[in-house]
């Protein structure tokens, strides 16, 4: 049988609904390349932030899905810098205290190296419930 590895992040999203996200206003932009301008607010002159974030309990507008079950980025390809260089724990070897932060929020348990490794019981799809 094949097993296919699954990102524990795509069944988390706690970070996407703990953090303010904000960024450099010229990272948003109308061209496809980057952040849709419409999902973004302005911080000050020089910083945006994504909508939903800059709140009490942020959530950004840009998350789909329920945090510890299945969710995904609708922009992932466009996402913001502090998206893609945020790392999750153990996803490049070392321990991300800001991560285990977001999950414990949503009482989830932190990540461990062994989330991260191909065949892990841990990271397998789970296959389509029956109509």
């Amino acid at each position: 049988m094949i097993s296919i590895s699954k990102n524990p992040c795509l069944t988390c999203g706690a970070c996407c609904a703990f953090f303010r996200v904000s960024f450099y206003w010229a990272e948003a932009g109308e061209d496809g390349t980057g952040v849709p301008v419409a999902l973004t607010g302005r911080l000050s002159t020089h910083r945006a932030f994504m909508l939903g974030t800059n709140a009490s309990n942020p959530r950004c507008v840009a998350l789909k899905g329920e945090i510890g079950q299945e969710v995904h980025c609708a922009i992932h390809p466009q996402r913001a810098s502090v998206c893609r260089d945020f790392a999750a724990s153990w996803q490049d070897g070392q321990h991300q205290a800001g991560c285990d932060q977001a999950r414990a929020k949503y009482g989830l348990l932190p990540l461990e190296p062994h989330h991260w490794q191909p065949n892990n019981p841990f990271n397998l799809p789970t296959l389509p419930k029956a109509a």
